[in-house]
């Protein structure tokens, strides 16, 4: 089978240049374009950075597509909208890592599936999705009785809260409990806040120094409590699982997918 021609979007920022670094390393994916938003000054330079690719960082979405079976796209809410749009148009594969999408920003992303494949993800990495899994099974078992409270932190730039993990972690919760994660969140508690409410799936955020990324779920009971965590040592862990993504897309009919199905996981 040839080699899965890839645009990676947003190839200046963290996840970008991750990308850029390992595809020369992964199996079956050559990358053909690198985009960056106009004006970025990245543009011209060289995508591989350190360790040249011969792939120069450019604006022209056009001819970037005219030569992809997929895209990868760690930028930001607007431009994976744009993008994804952009992609469907052309019957453009789309991995979207985005994280900070607003309800507007899902619909559209969903809208665009129609058209073609699209996998979106608050967090590529296979731990954090078999976490998801066996997050929703908790929550399944013990009920709303359990409080459920998902602790994050990550480094101190980072501009989004709560994080796109910890969203798909209390979506799990919610599935679990088969209610609505909007109408079941409490976010930033502070003040007199009263007594917790039943059923509630609380949030709390914390950012410093250069974390990549720690997630806690925990179940508290009367008597006892249940927590579950991951932690992420290097970006590569997302890099390599939206790569895994990108492969995972060909030949699938248009759609809006998970890692979840992605990884064989969905209706585990």
């Amino acid at each position: 089978m040839n080699e899965l021609r890839l645009v990676v979007v947003g190839a200046a920022g963290r996840m970008g240049r991750m990308l850029t670094q390992i595809i020369p390393d992964t199996l079956g994916v050559r990358l053909t374009a690198a985009l960056e938003r106009p004006g970025a000054p990245a543009l011209g330079a060289d995508s591989g950075g350190a360790t040249p690719n011969g792939v120069p960082i450019t604006s022209d979405i056009g001819a970037a597509l005219a030569d992809a079976d997929a895209i990868v796209d760690f930028s930001s809410p607007s431009s994976s909208v744009d993008m994804a749009k952009a992609a469907a148009d052309a019957k453009v594969a789309v991995v979207i890592g985005t994280t900070g999408l607003s309800p507007e920003d899902l619909a559209a992303i969903a809208a665009c599936a129609e058209k073609t494949t699209i996998v979106r993800s608050g967090n590529m990495s296979l731990g954090v999705n078999l976490l998801a899994v066996l997050v929703e099974r908790a929550a399944r078992a013990l009920g709303p009785a359990w409080d459920a409270e998902i602790v994050e932190m990550h480094h101190r730039l980072k501009v989004d809260a709560p994080s796109g993990t910890a969203l798909l972690l209390g979506e799990a919760v919610a599935r679990g409990r088969g209610v609505e994660l909007a109408e079941n969140c409490a976010r930033g508690r502070d003040g007199l806040t009263g007594p917790r409410r039943t059923g509630e799936i609380g949030f709390a955020s914390l950012r410093g120094g250069t974390v990549v990324g720690d997630h806690t779920v925990i179940f508290a009971g009367s008597g006892e409590r249940i927590e579950f965590s991951h932690r992420a040592e290097d970006r590569g862990v997302f890099a390599r699982g939206a790569l895994a993504a990108a492969l995972w897309t060909r030949g699938k009919t248009p759609g809006l997918y998970s890692m979840a199905d992605v990884l064989g996981l969905s209706g585990a």
